[in-house]
């Protein structure tokens, strides 16, 4: 039977993690180290090679479930446990994980290897987080022109080596300029529509004549030529899921999604986060913001809501962070200290009208104590964030503009 677009072949050098990495090493395209292992002395040989944290994949697996991020040996050993024992049978991937990096999008359309429409666009989470459940912007609005550049360059000879004729999707991890791969899609990916619908250009009827053979227009748009910004943002539905942690990693949580489009990106964030059922804040943000470099990603957010005149509240750390930095708030408790006042009857009382609540590991005091405020938000229907560049991103558009300043117009007038 007769496969219309890329052939079979070449989807499968795609697909099978070993073929693709290897033709990646032919052309020259940087991935984050990985090894495929069957046993915890070769895991252990492999993670004394590249450090903390690394990504763990069990095979044959759909959409990230059971992915994991392990940042330490205790969470290694208790997450391989949990995905079934590692065997010659169950082979487990695992990749070096790289810190602080930007996750991009290439979303393309070739014909016979040859990249006709493409739609670069950017997380604003950095990798870590599912690009299911990841709040994408396009045009990217962070990314450095060299950084494109290369991207567009790597694009280009995957595209060539897999021949491909028809929709893919190339995700990519930059950190200085860095450009490394992690994976390519021989298939429309979920932010294809979105970026159809921003770019005002079909990618899907462009990649179904090429796949037909039809005679098709070559299009000369491109993204730098938008004078708007679009924004995915995901919907949750951890208040229906009694239970479940609402912290976002590397499987996928999502069960819905938005795209807005705003004059600026900061327009488009409040759109976006109003449309998937946040709330501006009206008076009192309570903070436990993770490890030190998240305390500092966080530092000019908090600033700015104080000179906005909002109380803050912050657990211990957080706390002294903030004071020592001239940042005023009040401290409040872990339901794991006997002090008052407590942080979760606080919610429970609506007393906190958001709360920014970002893991710092996956340690099990640190998941009990910061698991039950996060549920708590929840329960208690209070606007929660768990990642600190989202955070930012809000913080950041509520603080400079109000609801008044929000243009509505329709798709076409943008």
């Amino acid at each position: 039977m007769p496969i219309l677009g890329t052939q079979a072949q070449y989807i499968d050098n795609a697909e099978d993690r070993q073929k693709f990495s290897s033709m990646c090493d032919r052309i020259g395209v940087v991935q984050p180290a990985w090894k495929e292992l069957t046993n915890m002395e070769d895991v252990n040989a492999f993670i004394d090679q590249v450090g903390f944290p690394v990504l763990v994949r069990p095979s044959y697996v759909l959409s990230g479930a059971a992915m994991n991020v392990c940042s330490n040996q205790e969470e290694l050993v208790r997450f391989l446990e949990m995905a079934a024992n590692v065997s010659q049978k169950h082979p487990v991937v695992i990749s070096r994980f790289i810190e602080g990096a930007k996750e991009i999008e290439m979303d393309a359309v070739a014909d016979k290897g040859e990249i006709v429409a493409y739609a670069i666009s950017e997380h604003v989470e950095y990798a870590g987080v599912h690009s299911g459940d990841a709040t994408i912007q396009f045009p990217p609005q962070k990314l450095y022109v060299e950084t494109m550049r290369r991207i567009k360059k790597v694009a280009k000879k995957i595209a060539q080596e897999l021949h491909i004729s028809g929709p893919f999707n190339i995700q990519f991890m930059a950190r200085d300029n860095d450009i490394m791969v992690i994976e390519c899609n021989l298939r429309a990916s979920r932010s294809f529509p979105f970026v159809s619908k921003v770019l005002k250009l079909n990618l899907i009827e462009l990649a179904s004549k090429i796949m037909m053979g039809v005679p098709y227009e070559r299009p000369t748009k491109n993204e730098f030529d938008l004078d708007y910004v679009g924004i995915k943002a995901s919907q949750f539905s951890f208040s229906r899921l009694q239970k479940a942690d609402p912290v976002l990693g590397v499987d996928m949580s999502s069960t819905g999604e938005v795209g807005c489009l705003g004059d600026d990106t900061n327009a488009a964030i409040l759109k976006s986060m109003l449309s998937v059922g946040l709330r501006i804040p009206e008076k009192r943000v309570l903070i436990s913001s993770g490890d030190a470099k998240q305390k500092a990603a966080l530092l000019k957010p908090c600033r700015m809501l104080a000179d906005k005149g909002y109380e803050l509240y912050a657990t211990g750390g957080s706390y002294r962070y903030l004071v020592e930095n001239g940042v005023p708030c009040t401290l409040v408790y872990w339901p794991s200290e006997e002090q008052q006042p407590q942080a979760h009857d606080m919610i429970r009382q609506k007393q906190i009208d958001m709360v920014i609540n970002i893991p710092k590991n996956l340690s099990s005091r640190e998941l009990s104590n910061g698991y039950q405020i996060r549920r708590a938000a929840i329960d208690f229907n209070i606007p929660l964030i768990t990642n600190e560049r989202l955070a930012s991103a809000f913080i950041q558009a509520f603080t400079t503009m109000s609801m008044d300043d929000l243009a509505i117009k329709a798709w076409d007038e943008y």
